[in-house]
């Protein structure tokens, strides 16, 4: 069991998953691929649930990208649906947990947003974690955007080319209110980001499995946990330098 293996004094503060495979699993199991997205609903509750308790303060997961619009029609009306009917506000509120969407929401149908929206308001109170859901999403979606908004700033004279930094950009980003991911899961065996937190995932570390995600769940979380704690963050730094920072030395 890798939940007794953990450091509990060493668990990410932000998760971010790319939630892979539910119509693959649905598929070997003979079924629908809604039925997949069904089952991928529940494993998000179940994964957010557990995620919490482990202390995890921040989950951001990819729902929605913008190039699903592309799937079929009866597909994306499916999803649709089932966003709507799965956004259970007794769960965020039972569990404390605030509710938050990134993306291009605008594009999505009005019994959603209305929904999300409340979801949104019920939950901004809560504090022991936050769920951040990628609804009509994509980083170049996002970057671009960004890129609007400085690029606006610039012309209307309150900010100077040159005063531009890597935090002007995180400022101009849907996460501007998330730390960047410390671990970055992809389930369903695919090796790709699939143009997902691009910027925010720049010294995140990555892990693929190839349990498809309707059967990822605490173990499997607890599993992907570990092998980020028995990597080395160095951002750019040596070992030694590492080794050497001052909350290493105490340790």
């Amino acid at each position: 069991m890798y939940k007794e293996k953990i450091d509990k004094n060493n668990i990410p503060q932000h998760i971010a998953i790319i939630m892979d495979g539910n119509g693959r699993w649905a598929k070997a199991q003979g079924k629908h691929r809604g039925e997949g997205h069904i089952a991928g609903a529940q494993a998000l509750h179940d994964v957010m649930v557990a995620a919490s308790k482990l202390g995890v303060k921040y989950v951001t997961v990819y729902a929605f990208s913008t190039e699903n619009w592309r799937r079929p029609d009866e597909e994306v009306n499916g999803l649709m649906s089932l966003l709507f009917k799965k956004l259970d506000i007794d769960i965020f509120m039972d569990n404390d947990i605030r509710f938050c969407v990134i993306g291009d929401t605008a594009r999505l149908p009005e019994d959603v947003q209305e929904r999300m929206h409340y979801c949104i308001n019920r939950s901004a109170g809560n504090q022991t974690g936050t769920l951040t859901v990628a609804l009509s999403y994509s980083s170049k979606w996002e970057i671009t955007e960004a890129v609007k908004k400085i690029a606006s700033r610039v012309k209307e004279g309150s900010l100077r080319i040159e005063e531009i930094t890597d935090s002007t950009v995180d400022e101009a980003l849907n996460t501007a209110f998330l730390p960047d991911p410390d671990l970055l899961i992809r389930t369903g065996g695919e090796l790709r980001l699939s143009n997902y937190l691009l910027w925010q995932c720049a010294y995140s570390e990555l892990y693929f499995c190839d349990t498809f995600w309707p059967d990822f769940n605490e173990e499997e979380l607890c599993k992907a946990i570990y092998a980020y704690q028995q990597r080395e963050r160095r951002f750019g730094k040596t070992s030694e330098q590492v080794s050497n920072t001052p909350e290493n030395c105490h340790q």
